[in-house]
C-alpha cells in the first residue's frame, strides 16, 4: 500500500512524463501517441516504474518505440531532474513496462460480441 507522499510523487512523475513524452521526445520518437497510465515508485523512492500505453503512427510498432524509449532513459530521467528538481531531493531511476490493458478490455468485449 502507497503512502499520500507516495501517491504525490507518482502523480508528480506520471505528469510529467506525459509532458516530456508529448513535447521534448518528439524528435526521438516520431509521432506516435505515447501516454503513461500509471506510475508506481517504490518505498524508499529510488525507483519509479512508469506504465505506458503506446499507439504507434506511420510505419513503426509498439516493440520497436519501447526498445527507443529504452535507449534514451538517461535523457528522459535527466529531462524529469530538471523539471522535479527543486521537489525531490533524488531523482528515480525509471523502468518502462508496455500497458497492455487496453488489448485485454477489447479482447473480452470482442469474445461477450460471440
Amino acid at each position: 500500500m502507497q503512502t499520500v507522499r507516495q501517491n504525490k510523487i507518482c502523480s508528480l512523475i506520471q505528469q510529467d512524463l506525459g509532458d516530456i513524452f508529448l513535447r521534448e521526445m518528439k524528435p526521438v520518437l516520431g509521432n506516435s501517441l505515447i501516454t503513461v497510465t500509471r506510475v508506481r515508485i517504490t518505498p524508499d523512492l529510488s525507483i519509479a516504474r512508469a506504465h505506458l500505453s503506446i499507439m504507434p503512427i506511420g510505419g513503426a510498432k509498439q516493440e520497436d518505440i519501447m526498445d527507443l524509449i529504452e535507449q534514451n532513459r538517461s535523457d528522459i530521467r535527466r529531462r524529469l531532474g530538471l523539471r522535479e528538481g527543486k521537489q525531490l531531493r533524488i531523482i528515480p531511476q525509471l523502468e518502462f513496462y508496455l500497458d497492455d490493458s487496453l488489448d485485454y478490455i477489447e479482447n473480452i468485449e470482442r469474445l461477450l460480441k460471440q
